[in-house]
């Protein structure tokens, strides 16, 4: 007898669910199913779990395809399992090639290719939806982003879309997504929401064809260059019952929630000053290099420090200047936005071929917040004071690379449109706008444009 084991939370179950399930079952004679409990997963990292453990069970018993299900609830217990019951086959879906390699000392790995087209009708009745997600551009970002989606119940990312074939067909083979190069309406007709991760000059222009298509919205930044197009697409989003998101990670990380409510709190008296840098050395040949128009180190990085600003000041500064130190070929390699408030000044640094210290600093009367390097990853930060021996250290972990927390808010969203916006709002993310609005006429005037 072949047997075979996999695992999975199985929440709201679905078709994409029944079919591998199906197929692992051909792969054998026998199938044992995990089924992870609610603490193993979110040890894991895996997010938004919605059915209880006993609905998932029952929901993969009454496919018919498990001879025998299980639970899985530690580290290291597929290992165990497998010596335990003699199994001959393990197998998981493709999206997690690569993962369980290891597993091939003690048993065959298969891979299942992912299922095209999956409904996103859930096959028995539960509470919520499977969100179907497409991917806009095929770059560095969006392996990320696919890769973290997995940690996100009730999310499901089906297809890709770039009009440069080469990326898209390079995307196609390694993760086995529909990938689409010339109809973009064909691709919407099989999504929910789609994630915009093009090149910066196209962002708005997805964002608001896929708005006019019914689809909810998360953008990476900058998502427009202008504070009337931001304003107009979140009007558009609202006025159709959609959700639209800019995508700035570290705004969905525990610890900046933490960090920002500490601030607030009083505990460091009142806040008289924000720094916030983020900088990096650019990859040989990026967009970053070359697109002295819609690239560079304002607007790539630009945006994560005025988050911290914005969500501690507010957007009614008195005003902003902003000077930029440029590179050989006219791109700005270094910029500073420093604002004025009434009684608090804040600066927000973004280097792009200028390197420095990437921390955060608060300042105020009673003491200051530090978070040290690189603080849009931030998973602790310190309370420190004028007594350099009296210190609070706060910790507050994340899973994966952060991006399952951006992707976990955008369906929480659009599975309760009465939820509180306060992560990042829309009204936070059109002040970011209007201030890049302000360094591209700047760089304009520079240019000679």
């Amino acid at each position: 007898m072949k047997k075979v084991i996999t695992y999975g939370s199985f929440d709201l179950f679905h078709e994409g669910h029944y079919k591998l399930l199906q197929r692992a079952k051909a792969l054998g004679d026998y199938l044992i199913v995990g089924v992870t409990t609610e603490h193993f997963d979110t040890m894991r990292g895996k997010l938004n779990l919605v059915d209880p453990i006993m609905t998932r069970i029952e929901n993969v018993r009454a496919t018919g395809f498990a001879d025998e299900i299980i639970v899985e609830d530690h580290d290291g217990q597929k290992i165990e399992d497998i010596q335990k019951y003699g199994v001959d086959i393990f197998t998981v879906g493709s999206d997690w090639t690569g993962k369980f390699d290891y597993l091939n000392a003690y048993c065959k790995v298969v891979y299942l290719e992912r299922t095209p087209d999956i409904s996103s009708t859930i096959i028995r009745e539960g509470r919520g939806s499977l969100i179907r997600i497409g991917i806009v551009g095929t770059g560095r970002v969006a392996p990320r982003f696919f890769e973290e989606s997995s940690y996100v119940s009730g999310a499901e990312v089906v297809a890709a879309y770039n009009p440069d074939v080469d990326s898209a067909m390079e995307f196609n083979r390694i993760y086995q997504l529909p990938t689409y190069v010339e109809n973009f309406d064909e691709f919407l007709g099989k999504v929910d929401a789609i994630y915009v991760a093009s090149p910066n000059e196209t962002h708005a222009d997805y964002v608001r064809k896929g708005l006019e298509s019914g689809k909810h919205v998360l953008c990476e930044k900058p998502m427009t260059f202008t504070f009337a197009e931001s304003q107009e697409l979140y009007n558009m989003a609202k006025s159709k019952g959609l959700k639209l998101m800019e995508g700035i990670r570290a705004a969905y990380l525990p610890a900046f929630q933490q960090i920002i409510a500490t601030a607030k709190s009083g505990t460091i008296g009142r806040i008289c000053n924000v720094e916030a840098c983020f900088s990096r050395l650019p990859v040989v040949g990026s967009r970053e290099q070359y697109d002295y128009k819609y690239s560079g180190a304002f607007l790539e990085y630009g945006s994560y420090g005025m988050l911290p600003i914005f969500k501690l000041l507010g957007v009614d500064y008195q005003s902003v200047e902003i000077e930029s130190i440029l590179g050989e070929n006219g791109i700005d390699i270094y910029t500073e936005a420093r604002f004025k408030y009434d009684g608090c000044l804040a600066t927000a640094k973004a280097g792009d071929g200028v390197k420095s210290e990437g921390q955060l600093i608060i300042a105020g009367t009673e003491g200051y917040i530090l978070v040290q390097s690189p603080w849009w990853l931030a998973d602790s930060f310190e309370v420190r004071y004028e007594d350099p021996s009296r210190i609070e250290r706060h910790k507050a972990e994340f899973q994966g690379g952060g991006f399952r927390y951006e992707i976990s808010e955008f369906i929480n969203k659009i599975r309760d449109p009465e939820s509180v916006d306060y992560k990042l709002t829309a009204g936070e993310s059109r002040a970011m706008a209007k201030v890049v609005e302000k360094f591209m006429e700047q760089r304009k005037q520079i240019q000679g444009e």
